[in-house]
């Protein structure tokens, strides 16, 4: 199962064990849900295709002392009802989780309407926010499970695009060690990542958690290294490039940020691989970035 079946699947069960927990949906994944619906009829909520009312919804229910999880299309779930997500959740001073799919281009054929790469950026100028953005499958059912406990602000980022292997780990995690520079790979960038940097002596880094960030983690490696950081993230270039240069802010680093480009908007639909390419983000274009930072 690919992300977005492996947390229907966990929602599945969870619904029958947890009677705290309730799912909201925007007609997206509806269709998945029908059984869980049937079985939990007042816990499993299609609004339609309103995604303000989408949260708005999930507020209420937070308000209620239920633990709501919001799940539709990223540019659906944040950039369209952030005015909610602002207010009826974090000034109201309720939790929710919300989990989305469609990554920043996993699905180009639809068109700009449903690309978000600047979601997590957004996300992050709230304050309080714990964002996951695994790279597995199994992953995703981790951080979901941890997440249902407690009250707090949870954006659960879903992407079509995977690693070959699981990391369970928490916090920074060291894949593989070396002198001349380390790379931050997050989420489902770590298998390119790898391979980009194969036969060159570099620490590379993964996470799937990347608010609250793990800056003893980086700081750890770090040490271990030279302090040229090359920081790989799915989405908006730069959007971790804050918490990195925190994190290191009494260590003389260089640090460059890789993602979606904020300088060019896409406009052809293509396929994923085109988007790669066009941000940088495939595995020969990584390779080349890396080269060039580590060589200057």
């Amino acid at each position: 199962m690919d992300m977005r079946q492996t947390f229907l699947s966990t929602m599945d069960e969870v619904l029958d064990v947890d009677p705290r927990v309730a799912l909201v949906m925007a007609d997206i994944s509806a269709a998945s849900m029908d059984e869980a619906k049937a079985r939990h009829p007042g816990r499993v909520i299609n609004v339609g295709i309103r995604e303000q009312l989408l949260i708005s919804v999930a507020g209420g229910l937070a308000l209620s002392g239920m633990r709501p999880v919001a799940h539709t299309f990223s540019s659906f779930l944040v950039e369209r009802p952030f005015e909610q997500v602002k207010l009826d959740l974090g000034h109201q001073g309720v939790g929710a989780v919300l989990v989305s799919a469609g990554a920043s281009y996993d699905m180009p054929f639809a068109g700009r309407t449903h690309q978000a790469p600047g979601d997590v950026a957004l996300i992050d100028s709230l304050p309080g926010w714990t964002i996951h953005v695994p790279g597995h499958p199994d992953e995703a059912r981790r951080l979901l499970l941890e997440s249902l406990p407690g009250d707090g602000n949870v954006y659960l980022r879903l992407s079509a695009q995977e690693n070959a292997e699981a990391h369970l780990g928490t916090g920074v995690q060291v894949v593989k060690w070396g002198n001349d520079g380390v790379v931050l790979a997050v989420g489902p960038m770590l298998d390119r990542v790898l391979a980009a940097t194969e036969g060159q002596n570099v620490t590379v880094l993964y996470t799937s958690t990347i608010r609250p960030f793990d800056a003893e983690g980086l700081r750890t490696a770090v040490w271990d290294s030279t302090p040229n950081v090359l920081l790989v993230e799915p989405y908006l270039a730069g959007t971790s490039a804050h918490v990195v240069s925190a994190a290191l802010d009494d260590i003389p680093h260089r640090l460059r940020s890789l993602g979606v480009r904020r300088d060019i908007e896409v406009r052809t639909y293509g396929d994923v691989d085109d988007h790669d390419l066009a941000h940088g983000l495939d595995e020969a274009s990584i390779a080349i970035q890396v080269k060039d930072f580590l060589a200057r």
